[in-house]
């Protein structure tokens, strides 16, 4: 029988790409739990909305490439990872939706206080994390450099995640 636990994270270590140990605190450890706990907020709003509308699959296409994402983190330097990365084209389909919300709804002109519906609140809880994750890949690039493609992808997921949460 095949078993999911290894014991070795027991000892704080675990291992990336290429079966390279790592400590559990290591920045690409900490920076892709952090993507795959805003994945998991994001499949969350995903099961509150219709799940035909362009605003479910466009969290499912950005959880998709958040997978890819984290495995090009823990692909260690000298290693090929050959996961294309579409972080660019994402990130341009966010920015659609952000124009479209402004032009439908109007520029969000504050901040605003989460909680006016389960939908709004979770959203918002989802930005948080998206910010958190943008932190950490800023960390990260200063041991090991990651593509600008992949910060714009987080940045402009959060600020989606913004406007959504302000349409009225």
């Amino acid at each position: 029988m095949k078993r999911i636990y290894t014991k070795t994270g027991d000892d704080g270590m675990t291992t990336i790409r290429g079966r390279v140990p790592v400590a559990k605190d290591d920045i690409r450890i900490e920076t892709n739990g952090t993507i795959d706990e805003l994945s998991a907020h994001l499949g969350l709003i995903r099961t509150m909305l219709p799940s035909d509308s362009v605003t479910a699959q466009l969290i499912a296409d950005a959880q998709q490439e958040m997978m890819t994402i984290m495995s090009h983190i823990a692909t260690p330097p000298g290693h090929i990872n050959p996961k294309p990365l579409h972080a660019a084209e994402l990130t341009t389909r966010f920015e659609e939706m952000i124009d479209a919300i402004i032009e439908s709804d109007g520029a969000p002109r504050c901040f605003v206080i989460a909680g006016e519906t389960p939908l709004k609140a979770h959203l918002h809880l989802a930005r948080t994390v998206a910010r958190r994750a943008e932190r950490r890949l800023i960390t990260l690039q200063r041991e090991y450099p990651i593509g600008r493609d992949i910060l714009c992808f987080f940045n402009r997921l959060s600020d989606m995640l913004f406007a959504l949460a302000c349409i009225k």
